[in-house]
């Protein structure tokens, strides 16, 4: 269990105090994947330094697995921090070490044995997918290649948590993929939790069980993943939903609908869970005789569900209409009354 109690994070600076974490509380279980979003300068960097003491709080308390880690002693934080594997944005590799050496090194520092070491070393080459390229030097590999190495060198001391910071944000669309499908194999394998600080929503739709929002230094929305992506609450989760969503429905492109339909209604649909699956339009069309016509949608995929939206045109909408679509668990939201 990680704790976060009233954390608050300030820097001085010539004009002043710069609060860069505002009072944060935080529960993260053993064995969770827990995201944390937000823009640059939201706070969320200097927040997950806390979490093994490269930063400590100026008021507050941030507990790991029972320790309180700024009350620890150079010695005593030095111990916990081999059971909090860091993976960093830019990789942090020692570029004139082989792949083998990068891993080996906290092993090393542990003062764990040669023959331990080589065999917890060639272990995590294969969990990480590196066979046959133990020998090469960091020059030599893709920026996948490096982070797996980034990857196998924090696990090296079977840590409990596992700190990402922007650990994909460097990488191309599919090497991302690749990489997130690995934190996943490694958390349902080792069990360590997984703190994944992002600015890409779709990183923490992928792979996190629960996501906090940051702004300002403050968390401003937190929950279950598929909640928050199913109905986000503040402007600032909302503008990272829709912006992964791909959503075609802005200010402009939703004034050119209007215009390409001028009478009837034009409806949001939002739907989640099962209801993504069902032919629920089809069944009202035949209940209702009704034409409905399908202007534009898109599903997504969290680790805990399916959810989506539909933007669809109706002549004549009725409150039979409304309740149909609440029955079949789906929210209506008019974009414009007939």
């Amino acid at each position: 269990m990680i704790t976060l109690q009233s954390v608050v994070k300030q820097f001085a600076t010539k004009k002043g105090p710069l609060t860069a974490v505002d009072d944060v509380n935080l529960q993260i279980h053993d064995g969770e994947i827990y995201g944390v979003i937000g823009f640059s300068g939201a706070g969320k960097s200097t927040l997950i330094r806390m979490f093994n003491g490269l930063e400590k709080p100026t008021t507050g308390d941030v507990v790991v697995g029972g320790d309180h880690i700024a009350q620890l002693g150079m010695k005593d934080l030095r111990k916990k921090r081999q059971k909090i594997g860091m993976i960093f944005q830019h990789f942090n590799l020692l570029w004139s070490r082989t792949v083998f050496d990068n891993i080996a090194f906290p092993l090393e520092i542990a003062g764990v044995s040669k023959t331990e070491r080589d065999q917890k070393v060639n272990e995590l080459i294969r969990m990480v997918g590196l066979t046959g390229r133990e020998k090469a030097f960091p020059s030599q590999l893709s920026g996948g290649q490096k982070q797996r190495v980034g990857i196998a060198r924090a696990l090296a001391n079977d840590p409990t948590v596992l700190l990402c910071d922007e650990a994909t944000s460097a990488l191309d669309p599919q090497t991302t993929d690749e990489i997130l499908e690995l934190l996943v194999t490694i958390n349902k394998k080792i069990g360590s939790a997984i703190i994944l600080i992002t600015h890409e929503m779709h990183v923490i739709r992928k792979i996190c069980h629960k996501v906090a929002v940051m702004e300002n230094g403050r968390i401003v929305e937190e929950g279950p993943v598929f909640s928050v992506f199913q109905n986000p609450q503040s402007s600032v989760t909302q503008r990272f939903v829709k912006d992964d969503l791909k959503d075609s429905e802005s200010e402009a492109a939703m004034d050119d609908i209007k215009l390409a339909y001028p009478t009837g209604a034009i409806l949001r649909l939002k739907f989640a869970g099962s209801s993504t699956e069902q032919p629920i339009i089809s069944r009202i069309i035949r209940k209702y005789d009704v034409d409905i016509n399908v202007i534009s949608g898109n599903v997504s995929h969290t680790s805990s569900g399916a959810f989506g939206h539909m933007i669809v045109h109706v002549p004549e909408p009725t409150k039979e209409l409304f309740n149909e679509f609440e029955q079949h668990g789906v929210i209506v939201e008019v974009e414009r009354r007939g």
